[in-house]
């Protein structure tokens, strides 16, 4: 069984950066897909970001494309969201997602609905804010 804790929100000015962590307990997080989803006050929780099981396929929601770089290290059971060019639209709660039902996932297709993760954290709170 994978847990998720996420960890690196805070408050930041626009234009700032901000890195965060998903630290994964369990033996299997190194063979899972992972992804990033935001939820901004009073709307859906949306896809931001994916990573294969092994960090070779990556996919962004078009508007951190450039800004944000997902990436892994599975050898420390560890996701990061790099955040760069921070904008005050970006303030969210920030989860990181698992899904256990498929290891070693690697097709072309892109994970990118809630639906298709069964593991979660609690999430990490960005505000960026002058």
């Amino acid at each position: 069984q994978v847990q998720l804790v996420e960890s690196g929100g805070g408050l930041v000015q626009p234009g700032g950066s901000l890195r965060l962590s998903c630290a994964a307990s369990g033996r299997t997080f190194s063979t899972l897909p992972m992804a990033w989803f935001r939820q901004a006050p009073g709307k859906e929780r949306e896809f931001v970001a994916f990573i294969n099981w092994n960090g070779g396929s990556t996919y962004y929601e078009d508007s951190v494309k450039g800004r944000f770089t997902v990436s892994r290290d599975n050898a420390l059971n560890t996701g990061y969201l790099q955040m760069n060019s921070l904008k005050p639209a970006d303030t969210a709660v920030y989860y990181c997602a698992c899904a256990t039902t498929h290891p070693y996932y690697s097709g072309s297709y892109v994970p990118a609905e809630q639906h298709e993760y069964n593991t979660w954290g609690q999430g990490t709170q960005v505000t960026v804010s002058s």
